[in-house]
């Protein structure tokens, strides 16, 4: 992630003429976007975390209930383009406040839902603000700091990120076995709120500087390197969030475990999740076909564990943290490859295909997922799992990126 945004700062902000070119570093806006970050993946992935009570409470299955990510998901795969085009006359400044409120919204709305129509809108809510985050983040850290402090500016920023991967999951089961799955959703919001005023204060005024079209992202799109990137992206999110999200279905059932037990394996899932990410920052330098090929072929392993050995308690926990681990390395290789490597010219536009592509497979992922869960039981899932990640892999070693 840190090499693929210190290449595109290259690019874009090379030019000592530009008018966004800034002198002095904006540190605390850039804490502003790592809260955003945070407060963004807390929410998106809650649902995992309370999968079991929500349903019981909703009165719904939990493959219903696992669809929470699907509406996420697709509300943010057609906001992403969309709201970079809607916004592209704002300053920027006004779309992240706009997408924090948005956020909190969410997260009372999901606080307080009574049905599942209701609480599916809440994430349909939550979609919007990721789509339109994710949309401007990268290219609104540019430009808040000078080119050469921008991989400090991204290691903060992909802090959120990691700090959620690890808090998140543990917490909110535990917070939703012992005050009730909505209590975790009312923590969210406080956490939205408090990063809406930090970003009042922090985030100074930022006129657009580019101009998103159809036409711009439709350039991107032909490009056959990002759209073998972008077949990847398919595979490895879709096979991910298609067994990932019913993980807690899976630990209570196969190895039978406790709640506070499960805690501990998410916990050490998202600890995995936090070094998966210097992991791949780091081999992102080294090797680009090893960034996108690695990731995916350790999920695939850690699947296959699962439905072979996953009735020991040991074997499940040490198969979900390198899970954990190796999904911490997805994002950042995959941006590396996109942006840095096939588009750094048009990295705002390339991010926004790439924001959607994720959500797309996500959404699939969920779908699909939730299906076999009603269907064909839960182990059936850590199966697709398997093959879809499997075949990321050979995708990558056949049509991936030829140089090192």
């Amino acid at each position: 992630m840190t090499e693929s945004a210190t290449g595109v700062t290259d690019v874009a902000l090379h030019d000592p003429e530009k008018p966004d070119q800034r002198s002095c570093p904006a540190w605390g806006a850039v804490i502003s976007l790592a809260l955003g970050t945070f407060g963004l993946v807390t929410a998106e992935f809650l649902p995992a975390s309370v999968l079991t009570p929500l349903a019981h409470d909703l009165g719904i299955t939990k493959g219903a209930a696992g669809q929470a990510l699907t509406a996420t998901a697709i509300a943010g795969a057609i906001a992403a383009p969309t709201m970079a085009i809607i916004t592209r006359r704002l300053d920027r400044k006004i779309v992240m406040w706009a997408m924090t409120l948005l956020q909190i919204l969410s997260n009372v709305l999901a606080e307080v839902a009574w049905s599942l129509p209701v609480f599916l809108t809440a994430r349909v809510v939550l979609g919007i603000a990721l789509g339109g985050f994710w949309s401007i983040s990268a290219a609104l850290a540019m430009r808040l700091v000078p080119s050469h402090f921008l991989p400090r500016a991204m290691s903060i920023i992909l802090t959120g990120v990691s700090v959620a991967t690890v808090c998140a999951p543990p917490i909110g089961a535990y917070v939703g076995e012992i005050w009730g799955w909505r209590a975790a959703f009312m923590i969210a919001a406080v956490v939205n709120a408090v990063t809406l005023v930090v970003q009042l204060i922090t985030i100074p005024t930022l006129p657009p500087v580019e101009v998103a079209t159809f036409r711009s992202l439709l350039d991107v799109a032909k490009n056959p390197t990002i759209r073998v990137a972008y077949l990847v992206v398919l595979l490895v999110a879709s096979g991910h969030f298609a067994s990932f999200t019913y993980i807690r279905a899976f630990l209570e059932k196969v190895p039978a475990l406790d709640i506070e037990t499960i805690s501990l394996v998410l916990l050490a899932s998202g600890i995995g999740g936090f070094f998966g990410n210097l992991a791949g920052a780091f081999l992102g330098k080294h090797s680009l076909k090893a960034v996108a090929a690695l990731p995916p072929l350790l999920i695939a392993i850690a699947a296959v564990s699962l439905l072979t050995v996953g009735a020991s308690t040991s074997a499940s926990a040490t198969a979900v943290a390198v899970w954990g681990f190796a999904f911490g390395a997805v994002p950042g290789g995959l941006q590396t490859w996109t942006v840095l490597r096939a588009a750094p010219e048009q990295a705002e536009s390339a991010g926004v295909l790439m924001t959607a592509t994720f959500q797309v497979a996500i959404a699939a992922g969920a779908i699909f997922g939730g299906l076999l869960v009603d269907n064909a039981g839960v182990a059936s899932v850590f199966a697709y799992s398997a093959v879809a990640t499997f075949l990321a892999v050979l995708t990558v070693f056949v049509l991936g990126p030829k140089q090192t």
